[in-house]
């Protein structure tokens, strides 16, 4: 429902006849479709451009936390409540849902003093929020609400008030919960996003906490799925020709790395690399050095990078295997195209 007539008055309404035709054309179904849209974006929009000091505020309270951020609404409220909470925990902030009816039968003992209450309700006036107000302030527990009335129950028992009013539903009989959800959605959103930045949270961190799926599979890291230091071929810069052919050959991967007294990466010699040095040197080339025949700065790839990005590496580069360093440019691990094809990458 509409809320505070404060925020109403900021909200355009897009001019569209929402009454319903006996016989709609396909353009006035697109019309009011449209009007729809329009009119959820400008809710949104208006919403945005009310953001002041209290979002700051509350960015700063769900920061603190040391707890948990328990999320709650009714009705609508709660379902967008619902995906919130989700929202939060998958980008880095333990959080869940706790319907307000059951925080009066049993469920108050989930919440702790070291979490924060994010409470959703239109009117501020929800009986069932208005009901388990007290005893969560008794706690100490800080409330952030989403609320089109900054003057209701809830906005005065919050620390921190994030007005989602809207003039008008997108509903044509303007009753069913549209536009008020969607502000409150994207606020809800707009929260956990720059909770998430300040956090630091990286695309590694939301793989952890999404394993299963294609979304899970993108987010595979290269650590996931390298094969160990012991697999990787290495000869000595000094190593001779024959050396690093039964090196190559051993490993059966067509190539080797090449390392320094360190055991750091000075190149890597391939199959072609042999067989250019017998070209190019003939009977010769059984006396070069594995310095002399291999390759410098062969491309090479870090354990915390993601799988999709060594995918990328060797199709831009038409190779088959990448060799993964440490912090000391030691290899540590490679990784070949049927390691990605393996984990679902391909």
């Amino acid at each position: 429902m509409p809320n505070s007539k404060e925020s109403a008055q900021e909200i355009p309404t897009p001019a569209v006849n929402f009454e319903p035709s006996h016989a709609p054309t396909e353009s006035a179904l697109r019309a009011q479709g449209k009007a729809v849209l329009e009119m959820e974006a400008l809710a949104i929009a208006a919403v945005a451009q009310r953001l002041d000091e209290q979002f700051d505020l509350a960015v700063k309270l769900l920061s603190a936390c040391a707890g948990k951020v328990v999320v709650t609404g009714m009705g609508k409220s709660g379902h967008i409540a619902t995906k919130l909470a989700a929202t939060f925990a998958s980008t880095g902030t333990p959080a869940f849902f706790v319907h307000p009816a059951e925080l009066r039968h049993g469920d108050f003992g989930m919440l702790d003093e070291k979490d924060i209450v994010v409470a959703l309700s239109g009117s501020g006036e929800t009986s069932e929020i208005k009901l388990a107000l007290d005893p969560i302030k008794r706690l100490g527990i800080p409330i952030i609400a989403l609320t089109g009335n900054k003057n209701s129950t809830l906005a005065k028992h919050s620390n921190a008030i994030l007005d989602v009013g809207v003039a008008r539903e997108a509903c044509p009989l303007n009753l069913a919960p549209t536009s008020s959800t969607t502000a409150a959605l994207a606020m809800g959103d707009a929260l956990a996003m720059v909770l998430m930045s300040q956090k630091g949270f990286r695309a590694e961190d939301f793989a952890r906490s999404h394993p299963g799926g294609s979304l899970g599979q993108q987010l595979i890291t290269v650590a996931d799925i390298m094969r160990p230091e012991q697999e990787v071929p290495t000869v000595h810069i000094s190593s001779g020709y024959t050396n690093v052919l039964q090196e190559i050959d051993k490993r059966r991967l067509g190539f080797t790395s090449v390392c320094d007294d360190d055991g750091k990466l000075q190149g890597i010699i391939t199959d072609g690399d042999l067989r250019r040095a017998l070209v190019n040197h003939a009977a010769a080339a059984f006396e070069k050095t594995a310095e002399q025949i291999m390759t410098k700065n062969p491309k090479t790839i870090s354990t915390r990078s993601l799988a999709v990005e060594a995918l990328r590496v060797m199709e831009k580069h038409a190779i088959s295997d990448l060799l993964i360093l440490d912090e000391k440019e030691r290899p540590t691990g490679l990784i070949h195209l049927k390691d990605l094809l393996k984990a679902g990458i391909i």
